[in-house]
């Protein structure tokens, strides 16, 4: 093993133990749709499931908190996420999720841009292995579910005409 994919390795490692971004998601909470969502997401191939609650700030993604159980790969990748979006504008927290999609449908090919993916350049050699690729998309596609959600709860300004 190359020293660059040990290092990989320790960044999942490190992330599926010290979740950063986990938190108790009140079952009870009333949210505020126009600013915060949650979506449940489950991979039934394995059985890794998250749940991912975000609050934007105007155009920033300003809080996510998330729950889950599932593989080192599942809980590392959403860690990671948490790390990478948190505070970020919203366009470019789209921007780092298409980047990160592609990477992990490169069956390792290419190179991925690690001043834009930062640690989860960690998963380039998930892409290689089509059986983990959910794993390490699932905590992501929550993500951008719940933002979804926001944004079809949002007036547009055509509604306000």
């Amino acid at each position: 093993m190359s020293s660059l994919e040990s290092l990989y390795q320790q960044v999942i490692l490190d992330h599926s133990k010290e979740k950063h971004g986990r938190a108790d998601l009140g079952e009870g909470d009333v949210l505020d749709p126009l600013s915060t969502a949650r979506s449940h997401q489950y991979n039934p191939l394995c059985g890794d499931e998250v749940t991912v609650q975000i609050t934007l700030g105007g155009t920033d993604v300003e809080t996510v908190a998330w729950t889950g159980d599932g593989c080192s790969i599942s809980q590392a990748a959403t860690s990671v996420m948490h790390d990478l979006i948190v505070g970020r504008p919203v366009d470019e927290a789209r921007g780092i999720l298409a980047d990160y999609r592609t990477m992990l449908r490169s069956r390792g090919e290419g190179e991925p841009d690690e001043e834009v993916l930062g640690d989860a350049v960690a998963f380039a050699g998930v892409s290689r292995h089509a059986n983990r690729v959910k794993c390490a998309i699932l905590g992501w596609t929550a993500f951008e579910d719940a933002l979804l959600r926001i944004e079809a709860a949002r007036p547009t300004a055509k509604d306000e005409s």
